[in-house]
């Protein structure tokens, strides 16, 4: 008898779920005869669970301004074109229409939803950005080092809620009711105790299909945030901390595993749909990941990882040699990521897939699909409590001044905060600053001329300032040696900063080379370095201004730890704000600066 359409489709359905099981390793017989692959279909022998996930949000509920707000877009004749993205409103709807048609859905994070943070969320200690978490259906994150930017007391009410001890409520009547989400510190141990900060692990369930979540961060966290914010705590090696609670997951029949894992890695290419696995497998990725990926044990699935702010979907081998997808969706809410995690009902494992369909896939956050009514009036609320403080005007600019997204080491507003270091700390007597020197990921943002606001063109807020600094660290001045200013020019490319190097923001004045056709130190153009035209003399005692993370050494530069007669001085929030105030007008606006203090040779 001739075969029916029906039975052609259902020939055909177990001709392809054999052959991807046998691509990932797995013999075909080991499925009964006449087995359905069932995917979605909850009787099946497999069924497709859906992984959303995103890293590093960093409380941008409203769509980043500047070139922080884009993505870069590799085009089918390889051009590449800028895309706006980002925003709650959009993301909250993404994740809603992506789930449509999956029964079995989880949404995921990996770290720094909060810290940094925009003054919307920002001047609430990131409770809007809980709100938003909760309400957009995310269901588990890992930690990372950001949650610890106010102390593992405030993560704690982030997670059990709780009004905050200084501030208290914010609106009468409301009792902040913290994160409806486990926050994951696997790797995150008291140090009297020994026990996890919080939960090391989840288990998300659905209709009998259990897959387990183990969160960690950075081991390196103590290196670039306050020693008060993680004072009592020990961060462990991510690897050796995965491969133990994936042996306790797996004790209690729990086979299916993700690690979410606030660290990351370099892609090779700008543009988040570029093809990370070309010319083969994890070749387009490079970075500390790529070795926590080959060393974490085959029990781990899937790799959702964050940090680097970078985009990537890539297949690495496990140590077992099958591939594994490793993930991150950039930052800000402008990528999320899509994986298939298909689940075998018998064995209650994955079944391996590759980042090609249906594997892991980056999508745009795009702002011209809807916007999500219940984050349009959260926002709505959280901007009138905030308004008496986000829009006062404290300065006017001629045209956007590009920080986070500047495409150079020296940025133009890197040296506008530089420079407003120096003066807040140079005028005072106590201070005596020569020079100043600005991390360059305490930028969390460029100044955009039109902003998401109604102030006008070219006028900054105060919330926009806040935006670019919102860390409120105190201004300090130290005692530097030549010879220790020298030291700390160098940590900016070798030692932990050699693969990714940390660009310091220099302040007017102090000019240098930067060969990066050398390595390490030499990269530093000893000769070249210079204050105010004169040759750093190694033997002089410069005084020098920073903010009070560098000073501590943060960010990778121990010279800085060896500073003397530290003067505390305002805020580098307070700095930036009267610099805009006292260098620019409605008629006199700031103009961009040229960015030419320091030489870079390719």
């Amino acid at each position: 008898m001739p075969a029916t359409p029906q039975r052609r489709r259902a020939v055909r359905r177990l001709t392809i779920g054999a052959a991807v099981l046998a691509a990932a390793g797995i013999a075909a017989g080991a499925l009964p005869a006449g087995a359905d692959t069932g995917h979605g279909d909850r009787t099946g022998r497999t069924v497709d669970v859906q992984l959303l996930s995103f890293n590093d949000f960093h409380g941008n509920l409203e769509p980043p301004q500047g070139s922080s707000g884009t993505v870069e877009e590799l085009q089918a004749d390889g051009s590449k074109k800028s895309v706006p993205a980002g925003g709650a409103e959009y993301l909250a709807q993404s994740l809603r229409t992506a789930r449509k048609g999956h029964p079995y859905s989880v949404t995921a994070a990996a770290g720094d939803l909060v810290g940094a943070s925009p003054l919307l969320s920002g001047l609430f200690h990131d409770e809007p950005t809980v709100e938003a978490m909760n309400k957009l259906g995310l269901d588990v994150t890992s930690v990372g080092n950001h949650e610890f930017d106010e102390g593992r007391k405030e993560l704690t009410r982030l997670q059990k809620g709780g009004c905050h001890p200084k501030d208290g409520c914010y609106e009468d009547g409301k009792k902040f009711r913290g994160a409806g989400f486990p926050y994951l510190t696997a790797n995150v141990t008291d140090e009297k105790t020994g026990k996890p900060l919080l939960k090391p692990y989840t288990v998300w369930k659905h209709k009998g299909v259990k897959i387990g979540f183990i969160g960690v961060t950075l081991e390196g966290t103590p290196d670039i945030v306050n020693a008060e914010g993680i004072k009592g705590l020990k961060f462990h090696d991510e690897v050796e901390t995965i491969n133990k609670y994936a042996k306790v997951l797996n004790r209690q029949g729990v086979k299916s595993v993700v690690a979410l894992i606030h660290e990351g890695g370099m892609p090779a290419s700008t543009s988040y749909n570029y093809n990370c696995d070309s010319p083969g497998p994890g070749d387009g990725i490079s970075g500390p990941i790529t070795e926590i990926a080959k060393h974490v044990t085959p029990k781990v699935d899937a790799l959702v990882t964050g940090h680097t702010h970078q985009a990537y979907a890539c297949t690495i081998p496990d140590p077992s040699g099958r591939p594994r997808t490793v993930t991150s969706a950039a930052s800000y809410g402008k990528l999320y990521t899509d994986t298939t995690l298909t689940y075998d009902r018998r064995t209650h494992d994955i079944v391996r897939t590759s980042v090609k369909a249906p594997g892991a896939v980056n999508h745009v956050v795009h702002r011209d699909q809807p916007k999500a009514a219940d984050m349009t009036s959260l926002i709505a609320r959280w901007n009138k409590l905030a308004a008496p403080v986000a829009g006062r005007p404290v300065g006017h600019i001629s045209a956007d001044i590009a920080g986070r997204g500047a495409n150079a080491p020296e940025s133009p507003l890197g040296d506008v905060i530089s420079d407003a270091q120096l003066e807040a700390t140079k005028a005072d007597g106590k201070g005596g600053a020569q020079l100043a020197l600005m991390n360059p990921g305490g930028i969390r943002s460029d100044l955009a001329f039109t902003a998401s606001g109604s102030e006008g063109d070219g006028v900054v807020t105060y919330g926009e300032a806040f935006t670019v600094q919102p860390f409120t660290n105190m201004m300090n001045v130290i005692d530097l040696t030549g010879a220790q200013l020298l030291s700390g020019l160098q940590q900016q490319v070798s030692g932990p900063n050699a693969a990714s190097p940390k660009i310091l923001q220099v302040s007017r004045g102090l000019t240098y080379t930067l060969d990066m056709t050398k390595s390490g130190t030499d990269r530093v153009v000893k000769d070249s370095v210079k204050l105010d035209g004169e040759p750093l003399d190694p033997a002089k005692t410069y005084r020098v201004a920073m903010n009070e993370f560098l000073a501590g050494g943060g960010d990778g530069f121990p010279a800085f730890k060896d500073g003397k007669n530290k003067y505390v001085g305002p805020s580098d929030l307070d700095a930036f704000t009267a610099y805009l105030t006292a260098h620019s007008s409605a008629t006199g606006p700031l103009t961009p600066p040229k960015a030419d203090r320091i030489t870079v040779v390719k």
